[in-house]
């Protein structure tokens, strides 16, 4: 979004960009899912997600799927306060014949997001990595930051191999932000990286059809992968920033809700992975310059809503590097500037600078 109005650099600490979080996406666009913020972001961003430019991708970047919030009979509570939370957005509906796995007398109520829908991350990825070169964008990778530091009116930036000087830094170095800012000798935001964990089983039938089913207090969810199904114990485990695995007692847990919610036993494991999805203390993501540090960007904190809300969120921070006022069509849904600042109280509270963790490394 920046690198059509002016001269971007992106540093990449990975021999390719999307080693982490990006490639490691549940893939689901659901506009109920996540805090205000979120909502509004990912609301924002169906329209790109729905008439992308011409050639970002060569089919949709969205396939229908629907997405189940199923409740015990002691979760209605959370059930009905996620449906108060939607507006009515999410239809009630009977969950033993909304999800053909689903044990009977297991849940109680559920609710359904009829717009939730899968997203072709890897196509999504490449669009905007195609988009950026072809808008004078240059990308380095093995690019990770070991020297960042005030330089006149501007930044000096080193790695092994090359340095640049930079007027503007925009810190979007995921789970390794705080750590970047620590190396800038900007104060932090608080922000903790989390463990998730995900599998790969086979599926007792084809679940082409089938939604995603999340239980309404996230303890676990089950989704369509492929012709698979994908399950994850929907685990948040803090977590320094690296190359996170999934561990077996996470894996084990997964399995164990899942069975205890759906006819499926699992026999097999086909693939299991973990991502790190890192959060400031609303849990709302941090874009914005750094107060008291000129030139410096916030980029971080999309936590597990990275990949729904990625349009709009984009532009919006591009708006703010360049001075401007939000797009009218995000402003239209809510979204301020102030609700995404670094300054703001639920950010400022938790902040602090914390020195780098053993092993940390920084990524631009």
């Amino acid at each position: 979004m920046l690198a059509p109005r002016a001269r971007v650099v992106l540093l990449e600490r990975e021999a390719m960009p999307g080693y982490h979080t990006t490639g490691r996406s549940a893939a689901l666009y659901a506009p109920s899912y996540g805090p205000p913020a979120i909502r509004a972001l990912t609301r924002a961003s169906a329209g790109f997600f729905a008439t992308p430019p011409p050639g970002f991708a060569g089919h949709p970047i969205l396939t229908p799927r629907g997405a189940l919030f199923i409740a015990r009979a002691d979760q209605i509570p959370a059930l009905e306060a996620l449906e108060d939370a939607q507006g009515g957005a999410l239809a009630r509906v009977d969950p033993q014949a909304s999800h053909p796995l689903l044990r009977p007398g297991y849940a109680a109520a559920a609710l359904f997001d009829a717009a939730a829908q899968d997203i072709d991350v890897a196509a999504l990825h490449q669009g905007y990595l195609v988009a950026f070169r072809a808008a004078g964008g240059v990308l380095r990778t093995g690019a990770g930051v070991e020297v960042l530091s005030p330089d006149g009116g501007g930044w000096r930036v080193a790695w092994a191999g090359g340095g640049i000087r930079a007027g503007i830094i925009v810190n979007a170095a995921g789970a390794w932000a705080d750590i970047l800012a620590t190396l800038a000798g900007v104060p932090t935001v608080g922000l903790v990286p989390r463990r998730r964990t995900a599998a790969i089983v086979d599926a007792p039938a084809d679940p082409a059809r089938w939604p995603m089913a999340i239980d309404v207090e996230e303890r676990f969810y089950l989704k369509p992968d492929a012709g698979r199904l994908l399950l994850s114990p929907a685990d948040e485990t803090p977590s320094p920033p690296c190359d996170a695995q999934a561990e077996e007692i996470d894996v084990a847990e997964g399995v164990d809700r899942i069975e205890t919610a759906f006819a499926l036993s699992v026999r097999r494991i086909r693939h299991r992975w973990a991502g790190l999805r890192s959060f400031v203390a609303d849990r709302t993501p941090v874009a914005g310059f750094a107060p008291g540090a000129p030139g410096f960007f916030w980029l971080a904190g999309q936590g597990g809503y990275g990949i729904q809300s990625a349009p709009a969120l984009a532009r919006a921070a591009a708006a703010l590097v360049l001075g401007e006022p939000l797009p009218d069509d995000i402003a239209a849904e809510g979204v301020t500037p102030a609700a995404l600042s670094p300054a703001r109280p639920q950010v400022s509270a938790a902040a602090s600078v914390r020195p780098a963790m053993a092993g940390d490394r920084a990524e631009g």
